[in-house]
């Protein structure tokens, strides 16, 4: 009697009856985990398991979240549905909200005696967040700004990076800083080579902001805030596509004096006792006109002196102006130095500006290991 049964019964394996896994798929009453950014996929069965048609059939599915009502299927066609027959639908949806999500649908149907029923089923699932995505600005010389991205998967498995790139705003033109792999001729992040994160495992990205051209020294550049937006594509352990894009990413504006110095060029190594050249780059940030006189400072400093002319007339420098100048150095000891001791006066006001740290130089005895140091770094690209 209970193999008859089980033989009539719609859901039930062909010659494989006594099996409790059905034929027919429905929905659950609990989803798995479904990450923000993620596609989610579901799959309807209308099923007539009475002995009479159902005419005027119509489906609705709606996706409720804690701020919006999603319509994913409109209901509008009316079908008909004999015993035993079914009527499959399948919806997807990317998921852009976090939190709790509610999956309604809504059936309605007329019977044979031309009575109108209805019936609703709600499930119910929660949106999590897979990636935790922290950055860091660095304000640079000549405009730039770097940006450090650290991404950590928080979810409970392991996800696939396949992309990770910068958006950036209209100002600016970015550079993925990155090592090239000596097998491959593609690029990958620059503290690995690989795209696996294990849970709670992070990774490093680090971009490189420029002005267009046209915009270098644009006092415009200077204030802006917004940088653009992280744009990370993901797969699941089972290879299901995710994707997150940030909102505009804001950094603070550099702060700059009335006055600022930059390093144009300078060696990394150089000999003791023996004089190197260094170029530096004088700005007038303020808006006025400034009368400025440079002043090196000797007595101070005893891993390094100045020399030729220590003080040097600059003349007028109007707003935005920019000066350049050579400096000669000549360090007096051995390892890295700080270059300091730049005094730059404002006639005008009396105002003293002093620079300090403005670079480093490592300094050796021996002209043949500088020589050998420079020949490796030319054949590495380093």
């Amino acid at each position: 009697m209970l193999k008859l049964k089980l033989k009539e019964d719609v859901n039930s394996v062909d010659h494989l009856e006594e099996l409790s896994l059905g034929k027919l798929l429905i929905l659950p009453q609990a989803f798995g985990s479904i990450y923000l950014g993620e596609t989610f996929y579901s799959y309807i069965c209308i099923h007539n398991d009475s002995t009479e048609s159902c005419r005027k059939i119509t489906l609705k599915a709606d996706l409720q979240t804690s701020t919006q009502r999603i319509s994913l299927v409109s209901g509008q066609d009316e079908l008909k549905l004999a015993p035993g027959e079914t009527i499959d639908h399948v919806i997807q949806h990317e998921v852009k909200e976090l939190g709790s999500h509610i999956l309604v649908c809504d059936v309605t149907y007329s019977s044979q005696s031309a009575e109108k029923l209805n019936f609703r089923k709600f499930f119910k699932f929660q949106v999590m967040k897979p990636l935790d995505v922290k950055t860091k600005f660095y304000n640079a010389d000549k405009d730039e700004v770097y940006l450090e991205a650290q991404v950590q998967n928080i979810t409970q498995g392991i996800i696939t990076l396949d992309k990770v790139l910068l958006e950036p705003s209209n100002i600016f033109t970015v550079k993925t800083l990155s090592v090239e792999n000596e097998n491959e001729d593609s690029e990958s992040g620059i503290f690995s080579n690989c795209t696996a994160l294990q849970p709670q495992d992070s990774w490093q990205y680090l971009f490189c902001l420029s002005p267009k051209t046209g915009l270098s020294n644009d006092k415009l550049v200077k204030t802006i805030t917004s940088i653009g937006k992280l744009d990370i594509v993901w797969r699941t352990p089972f290879g299901d596509k995710g994707r997150l894009q940030t909102s505009q990413l804001q950094r603070q504006p550099p702060v700059s004096g009335e006055l600022s110095v930059s390093v144009i060029s300078a060696p990394s190594l150089a000999q003791i006792h023996k004089p190197f050249p260094l170029m530096l780059k004088v700005t007038n940030n303020s808006e006025r006109t400034v009368e400025l006189q440079l002043n090196l400072e000797n007595k101070a400093y005893t891993n390094f002196m100045f020399t030729g002319v220590v003080n040097n007339l600059l003349g007028l420098l109007e707003p935005g102006g920019v000066s350049k100048i050579k400096v000669d150095v000549i360090p007096e000891s051995i390892g890295l130095q700080y270059i300091s001791g730049i005094t730059i006066r404002d006639l005008l006001l009396g105002r003293d500006y002093v620079f300090t740290d403005l670079v480093q130089v490592l300094t050796l005895s021996d002209q043949d290991l500088i020589n050998v140091i420079d020949l490796t770094t030319e054949k590495t690209g380093a």
